[in-house]
């Protein structure tokens, strides 16, 4: 019964720790295959016009790949 407790316990804290890592990050899970981008989907919606927090996502995005480019180094 010891084993069985220890075993749930260890699994519990592992889970916990997965949660904890998945609320900090707020990046979604993929697997080995690349998730949706790797069938060619950009977005999980089927929405024809996005919404306006992926329509800031994607500005941010461009404003760090435009930083990025101009105070590249090499």
């Amino acid at each position: 019964m010891s084993t069985f407790i220890a075993a749930f316990l260890f699994l519990l804290v592992f889970f916990l720790l997965m949660s904890i890592g998945y609320l900090l990050k707020r990046k979604s899970v993929q697997g080995s295959c690349g998730g949706l981008g790797a069938l060619g989907i950009a977005k999980a919606c089927d929405c024809d016009e996005p919404c306006d927090r992926r329509k800031a996502r994607d500005a941010k995005e461009a404003k760090r790949q435009e930083y990025l480019a101009k105070h590249r180094i090499i």
